[in-house]
């Protein structure tokens, strides 16, 4: 929605409903993923496209009805090969849209929202397209604050919850609940639209443990980059596809690399005259994660290193050394998954420790399982 957000903001702010057609599920070849918008406003003016083409008219009637009639509509287009081009996708796939009219009285939220989206400040839009609730109902989520409802204060919390765990990763997902927001039910289908980048994993040292950190950073919707100065290692074929791969001394590239407080740095080169520079770097700015493995030993002279650099002890606290919890890892991907599990904690201020030997909501902030 952002390459429609002025139109779309221009409607609002005159006061003119519009309609908004939204694909919130994709299946397939399908010509546009999740959150390809399409509006239609007054005078029949249209931004947009949900598909590139193939049912933009039959999607231009509905938006028109809605505005109408203000009642939200979910709609699938989908392939046949008896009537390939009467059903509109000739590509093979199969798009689910929900349009709803969006109007100052009706989506007092939208403003906000539109706000933060053109100044780059992350939030979500929780928006319910079937179950019980009423379809079109919409939740706007920031991580520190709320506009909305979608009807029921225990959905409304497990929602709000589960839109900040994506919103922290940039991911743009339809999730299912019941109605007071159980997990394990799926009575409700709510769309959960991100409007934020996704967080950066820089990954230092091109080894085999780098490959499978890599591995695992993308599953977790990191935008992750591998850096390392040795050409000989540094090359995209030993990377998963999607990772990013740069030849160049570790401190150098962050040097010249933007940082925030969702970015995670994982050091896994343990040789002093790569890591104690990037350390020393990386501690003295934002980073959600900085860890670095190596040994005990490693740790306790990479440390007195660093001391000398001059950081105090607030910043040698930030460093998670040696990498990862303690799980007993010993292959790659074994401590790719403790070095992810380490990160997961530190975000949401998990313990680590077992959930069976802990008391209390699994899911702070709204029903867990049950």
């Amino acid at each position: 929605m952002r390459d429609i957000l002025p139109a779309l903001s221009r409607w609002y702010a005159a006061g003119e409903p519009f309609g908004l057609a939204t694909v919130v599920a994709v299946s397939r070849s399908a010509p546009r993923g999740p959150g390809a918008a399409m509006g239609v406003g007054p005078g029949d003016e249209v931004v947009g496209s949900v598909s590139g083409g193939c049912v933009e008219g039959a999607v231009f009637e509905l938006a028109k009805d809605v505005v109408v009639d203000g009642e939200a509509r979910l709609c699938t287009f989908g392939y046949s090969d008896e009537d390939a081009f009467a059903v509109g996708l000739t590509c093979g796939g199969e798009i689910t849209l929900l349009v709803r009219a969006v109007a100052p009285d009706t989506d007092p939220s939208f403003g906000a929202v539109a706000e933060s989206v053109a100044a780059h400040r992350p939030v979500t839009v929780a928006t319910v397209t079937e179950g019980p609730a009423l379809r079109g109902a919409a939740l706007a989520v920031w991580p520190d604050d709320t506009a909305g409802s979608l009807g029921a204060s225990g959905l409304d919390a497990a929602v709000t919850a589960d839109a900040r765990g994506e919103l922290a990763q940039g991911a743009t997902v339809l999730r299912h609940y019941g109605p007071q927001g159980q997990r394990r039910e799926d009575d409700i289908a709510v769309f959960l639209h991100s409007f934020a980048p996704p967080p950066r994993m820089l990954v230092f040292g091109a080894i085999d443990y780098a490959a499978a950190v890599a591995r695992m950073g993308v599953f977790l919707g990191y935008r992750v980059t591998v850096c390392d100065a040795r050409a000989v290692f540094a090359t995209p074929k030993r990377f998963p596809e999607g990772v990013e791969v740069v030849v160049d001394w570790p401190h150098r590239y962050l040097d010249r690399t933007e940082t925030d407080s969702r970015t995670v740095v994982c050091v896994l080169t343990h040789d002093p005259k790569f890591d104690v520079p990037l350390l020393e770097q990386a501690l003295r700015r934002p980073a959600a994660y900085i860890g670095a493995m190596g040994s005990r030993r490693t740790h306790d002279d990479r440390t007195a290193r660093l001391q000398k650099a001059g950081l105090d002890d607030g910043q040698l606290a930030r460093l998670r050394s040696p990498v990862g919890l303690d799980l007993g890892a010993r292959t790659p991907e074994e401590v790719a998954v403790s070095v992810a599990a380490e990160i997961i904690a530190l975000r949401w201020g998990g313990s680590g420790a077992p959930l069976a030997t802990t008391a209390g909501a699994i899911h702070p902030g709204g029903p867990g399982p049950v």
